[in-house]
Order: structure tokens, then sequence, then C-alpha cells
């Protein structure tokens, strides 16, 4: 199945906009090394750099620039969260991306799946505080909910010194375990990519 030509879509949630230096974008992007291995290809979008405006509609009107998003995870195979940690949570940007993907339960394919049924979600976190777990947790949770398929080990991330203030992007190397399961995540997400691009999930009645 390696053939299979997939595409990947990492929505950083960052709460710097470019070209502020991010950890959640360097930890994407090592994602991405591990993609493009794969024969995906990848591509990032900052979310912080555009108006998405809060709501749970596709497409909340005015300066709304959700839109344009939207249209780029329709067309991705795969779709990455990479986020960071903030008082224990994802940032504040990634629950705005989880609510306006909920508007996708509704748009419903030919089968009468919702569209995101057949794709697949992984998650990566970095943080200098605890959390890594459950911010992965409720990042899965709520990409489930609309749809998306989870892979084995389908997620990485790093966390610093509780209460100091290294960087995932202040280390001078990624330590060898982070690096293994970062690879693990790309790996198995371009599998289960390829699996349900030959092979969707049955229709809805």
């Amino acid at each position: 199945m390696a053939e299979t030509s997939l595409r990947a879509l990492g929505l950083v949630c960052s709460l710097k906009p470019t070209p502020a230096p991010s950890s959640s974008a360097l930890m994407a992007e090592h994602v991405f090394e591990g993609l493009r291995s794969a024969g995906v290809e990848c591509e990032a979008m900052r979310c912080v750099d555009f108006n998405i405006a809060p709501g749970v509609e596709a497409d909340m009107g005015d300066s709304d620039q959700w839109p344009q998003i939207r249209e780029k995870v329709l067309a991705a195979d795969i779709l990455l969260i990479s986020t960071p940690i903030w008082l224990g949570h994802p940032s504040s940007v990634t629950q705005r991306v989880l609510e306006r993907l909920d508007a996708e339960l509704s748009n419903k394919d030919e089968q009468g799946r919702p569209v995101m049924v057949g794709k697949v979600g992984i998650v990566s976190v970095v943080g200098n505080e605890d959390g890594a777990h459950k911010v992965v947790a409720d990042v899965f949770q709520g990409l489930n909910d609309i749809g998306f398929s989870i892979p084995a080990q389908g997620c990485t991330y790093w966390n610093g010194e509780a209460m100091q203030s290294t960087n995932y992007d202040d280390l001078d190397e990624v330590p060898e375990a982070v690096a293994s399961v970062t690879a693990t995540a790309a790996r198995n997400a371009a599998h289960l990519a390829r699996v349900l691009r030959q092979s969707h999930y049955p229709a809805y009645e």
C-alpha cells in the first residue's frame, strides 16, 4: 500500500504568531519528518495567524478565516493537532479548532457518513509543565467524536522539568525516547490512512 499518495495537515495551535519560535511548530515538523519518510505530503498552518471566529458552524461569516483552513482539512488524509500545555490543558486555540471541527458531524458523504470518518487524527504535545497525557486524551476524544480514526500509539509529547523555563525548541537534541515515539506515531498514522483509503468504513444507515 506504500504507493498510495497521502496528504497530512498539521494545525499548530501555539499562542505565538508566525514568525515567533514555537515548540509546537517544531514538534509538528518532527512528526512531518516521519510522515514524509512514509511518502506523505505535509503542510502546516499556525492557527493563531488566522481569524478563527468562535462558533460551531463551518463558516461564521464576516471576517472568519476558518473556511480556508477547513478546505485544507477536508483535502487531507491525516490531521495533526500540535498543541502546547497551558495550565494543564490544551491551548485555547486548540479548543477553538475542535469547536469549529464539530460542524463536520452534520456534513455527510454520499454514504451517510460524517466527512471526517475515514481520516486519521494524531496529536503532538509540548510543555514545561505536567499534563501531556491529559491533553492528549482531551484532544483524542474530540477528534474521535468528530469521526477521526486514532492509530495505535498515535501521539507524541515532550514535557520539560516542572516549574522551569526550558522549552522543546530550546533543546540541543531531542531525547531518543521522544524521537522514537514521534517516528512511531507518524509511521502508524500513514499506515492507517492507507488502510482507510483502500477500505472505507461501512455506509451509515
